[in-house]
């Protein structure tokens, strides 16, 4: 197993566990590129030299044509952080420093309060991690919390310091209970986020024609499944492979094709009827048969006509044709 990332315990009211963090993610793409010279084909180097040796470089030589003497370079071990609290001056802060700040959160996350999960804005959530009890001692605590954590479908909201920084965590119950552990997930905080109304704001309202609600409806459920994120792949990470393997091999360079050209779309009405014929044909591996319209519908078709563009269906949601796939409820996965 992982080294943890992080080791303290939780803390409700005089409830104390110790648990470890493990993250949860890691980066997995295979293609990993440097910087090299285009004249000479050499790797790029990126020294740390002291600023004054770039403003007044050691040796510099009067004569344009002579090369500068090159300026000496700052071992790892002699650079420490600095704030500069006025112009050129900066205050030196240790590493040492640093480690012994005073902030409880760095070995204890006090619950502060417990939420439904469904309160938290998508938006908030930023990194996931497993956490599980800091060894056999701990394992009855960190059960029975995580028990009644999903009996009350609650999840509790806390602080944790790492990284050089504060950060506000859920701690909730992960949904295997075969395996049986929890799941923390950092949050930003609600001055990170922008405000929406800056975006939304100059958005008009706009009137829903209940024809064309009705087919969106169908396409939604005709394409609602459960979420299984195995089956999507990074795209760009497979082009540049094919790139790479194309220069390695001295092979024509894949090129981008261009846009396929989009189809005249007449009215909305029209390219959401053809959209749900195409997904019926797919899953009966045939072609569409045409969508008859009830004679209830017959006043609304009319209706629809006048409007400019023709009109193909007045209400696909009564039309006999189209049979609904059953909508599975959309669900976050914890990892």
């Amino acid at each position: 197993m992982a080294r943890p990332y992080w080791s303290g315990s939780i803390q409700i009211s005089l409830v104390s566990f110790a648990v470890k963090f493990f993250v949860a993610t890691e980066y997995k793409s295979e293609i990993r590129f440097h910087q090299i010279s285009r004249s000479t084909g050499e790797r790029v180097r990126h020294q740390k030299v002291l600023q004054s040796a770039v403003d007044n470089p050691a040796g510099q030589a009067e004569d344009l044509d002579e090369t500068p003497a090159a300026a000496p370079t700052v071992e790892k071990n002699d650079i420490v952080k600095g704030y500069e609290y006025a112009k050129g001056q900066y205050v030196q802060i240790e590493p040492s420093e640093i480690a012994n700040l005073r902030v409880p959160s760095k070995h204890s996350i006090a619950i502060e309060q417990f939420v439904d999960e469904s309160d938290i804005d998508p938006s908030f959530f930023e990194k996931p991690y497993f956490v599980t009890p800091d060894g056999d001692a701990q394992a009855e605590a960190f059960a029975v919390v995580r028990t009644a954590l999903q009996k009350e479908k609650k999840v509790g909201i806390g602080k944790i310091a790492f990284a050089g920084r504060e950060h506000v965590v859920a701690i909730a119950p992960n949904d295997d209970d075969q395996h049986p552990g929890m799941m923390a997930f950092t949050l930003r905080y609600s001055a990170e986020l922008r405000k929406p109304m800056e975006y939304f704001g100059d958005l008009k309202p706009v009137e829903i024609d209940e024809d064309q609600l009705d087919l969106a409806e169908q396409l939604i459920k005709r394409k609602s499944g459960k979420f299984d994120p195995s089956k999507y792949k990074d795209g760009y990470e497979v082009a540049l492979r094919e790139l790479v393997d194309a220069k390695v091999n001295h092979q024509p360079i894949p090129q981008d094709e261009p846009a396929p050209k989009r189809a005249k779309v007449i009215n909305l009405m029209d390219a959401l009827r053809s959209s749900l014929a195409a997904k019926a044909a797919n899953e009966a591996d045939e072609a569409p048969e045409e969508v008859p319209i009830p004679k209830k519908a017959a006043k609304s078709e009319k209706k629809a006509d006048a409007r400019p563009g023709p009109t193909l269906v007045a209400s696909a949601k009564k039309a006999a044709a189209i049979k609904p796939a059953k909508a599975a409820a959309p669900r976050r996965k914890s990892a």
